[in-house]
């Protein structure tokens, strides 16, 4: 399956300078928050195949729901035989619509455990922030969250995609690395995935 994952900022390369065909032959577009509603729709729309996204802390404006997208916050879905959980948010470090504490993640996780159990796991995780020190920051709002190893430990997915923390912050931030099996991928701006 071929993957393009987006996240935080709008690619020039896929937007700005499209040219048609650029964005033929992916399976899946996965959207890993703070991204525009016409952002998404273009995506969509050119690429002819499904895209899934969750919230990041700066959707709190959002107007509309992204027309062709599917919002997986706090959901497990299907798509092309792949089991996909959203959690979508950062790290509270103010007020926001899509701003949690641990505790908080840790309830929607755990909101989330019978479809998982019934599941029988999942092959990718999407988030907007990252796990605790994987590729996070210490800085409160860059810190991924601790839960989210809890999940990568115990049910080893294939993928593990998230945003939040642009690459440009730290040149040390990877955009692939691997986490005992899973290839974890920080998809701010965009990255193509093979699976």
């Amino acid at each position: 399956m071929r993957i393009l994952a987006v996240a935080d900022e709008e690619s020039k390369y896929l937007y700005d300078y499209y040219h048609p065909g650029k964005l033929s032959g992916f399976d899946l577009i996965i959207g890993c928050g703070d991204l525009s509603e016409d952002y998404l729709e273009f995506l969509v729309t050119l690429a002819d195949c499904p895209l899934v996204y969750i919230h990041g802390n700066h959707d709190e404006n959002h107007k509309r729901v992204p027309s062709g997208c599917i919002c997986i916050d706090d959901k497990l879905v299907e798509i092309g035989g792949l089991r996909i959980v959203g959690l979508g948010g950062s790290r509270k470090y103010r007020e926001g619509k899509y701003m949690y504490t641990e505790q908080q993640m840790q309830n929607r996780i755990r909101r989330l455990w019978f479809r998982i159990k019934w599941h029988k796991g999942f092959d990718i995780l999407v988030t907007h922030a990252p796990a605790r020190h994987l590729n996070d920051l210490e800085t409160v709002p860059h810190r991924g969250f601790e839960c989210f190893n809890t999940l990568l430990n115990k049910y080893h997915p294939k993928l593990f995609v998230h945003g939040h923390v642009h690459r440009t912050y730290n040149h040390n931030i990877p955009q692939r690395t691997d986490h005992n099996g899973t290839l974890v991928i920080n998809a701010c701006g965009y990255c193509v995935i093979e699976i």
